[in-house]
């Protein structure tokens, strides 16, 4: 009998995690703590500034469409703010800090000056965390939150819409919106017209990616998923980089106690900042 509680939960951020580095995988989405038990990760300011962002914007489509703009988005910016300033948003410096919330309330703007589809009618999937068995035979559960869906009353479809606050693009092989699709279309009823990507950092324009096709979805998906869940059997975890490569390197710092603990999140997971020096991913320049 199929029991959710034994099952192995995958995402598109575990299955990233687990194509990237398996170890990385382990030490995000298995290993606990034994100060804490609990699960651990790493903050940065790009984080910091996604998390911002994503908190105003996904915030909106529970709003009746008539209430959305009422309040000025930066206000609502400011106060998501207030959970990652400082140390909590892994910023070195009050400079580092403005120059990310700089970006962010860049950002808030567009969406205020061009709403676009946020202006129209959203379904929210009545789940705290939508999911489905991706196959009850292998015991393995899907299951993610979608940024926003919005309904085309004349077709009585939905368009799936995800918001980017980084700048790169989303790579072409990702399994974002495969695993998006599929999850739409097992936890609610309506049938999905378009996908779109917004790089708010950018653009005012969505930006339409092909709809993937929900078989060969599903086929990719569970093919990763059955690694992951290969390896957790197995307890068989392997850097390709060796011991460990840029992507795990955080989380070993993290259990050699060369991080700073900046408190426990929403998910109960225990927040840690690593010191880099010169952060990695630390933009060196602006383009203007």
């Amino acid at each position: 009998m199929a029991d959710k509680y034994s099952a192995v939960w995958v995402s598109h951020s575990s299955t990233s995690d687990f194509l990237t580095c398996p170890q990385l995988y382990y030490l995000k989405n298995v290993y606990k703590r034994p100060e804490t038990g609990h699960k651990m990760t790493v903050m940065t300011p790009a984080l910091a500034l996604g998390q911002a962002v994503h908190d105003v914007v996904e915030s909106l489509s529970t709003m009746q469409t008539d209430q959305r703009f009422r309040q000025p988005l930066l206000v609502k910016l400011a106060k998501s703010w207030e959970r990652v300033t400082g140390k909590k948003g892994g910023f070195s410096g009050e400079e580092q800090e403005q120059r990310y919330k700089a970006r962010a309330e860049e950002m808030i703007r567009r969406v205020e000056l061009h709403p676009g589809p946020l202006r129209n009618l959203a379904v929210k999937i009545n789940m705290d965390l939508p999911h489905y068995w991706l196959s009850e035979e292998d015991q393995i559960i899907l299951c993610g939150k979608i940024d926003w869906l919005e309904y085309m009353p004349d077709t009585d479809m939905v368009n799936i819409l995800d918001f980017k606050t980084g700048k790169n693009e989303e790579k072409a092989d990702s399994l974002q919106l495969p695993i998006y699709r599929l999850l739409v279309a097992n936890c609610q009823k309506r049938q999905v017209s378009h996908a779109y990507y917004w790089y708010l950092q950018y653009s005012d324009e969505l930006t339409e990616k092909e709809l993937p096709n929900l078989d060969t979805s599903h086929q990719r998906v569970l093919e990763v998923a059955k690694q992951v869940k290969l390896a957790r059997k197995l307890e068989r975890y392997k850097c390709p980089g060796g011991e460990s490569c840029q992507a795990c390197v955080p989380f070993l710092k993290i259990q050699r106690g060369e991080a700073e603990f900046v408190g426990t999140n929403s998910y109960n997971t225990d927040v840690f900042v690593v010191p880099w020096g010169k952060n990695p991913n630390e933009d060196d320049s602006t383009i203007l």
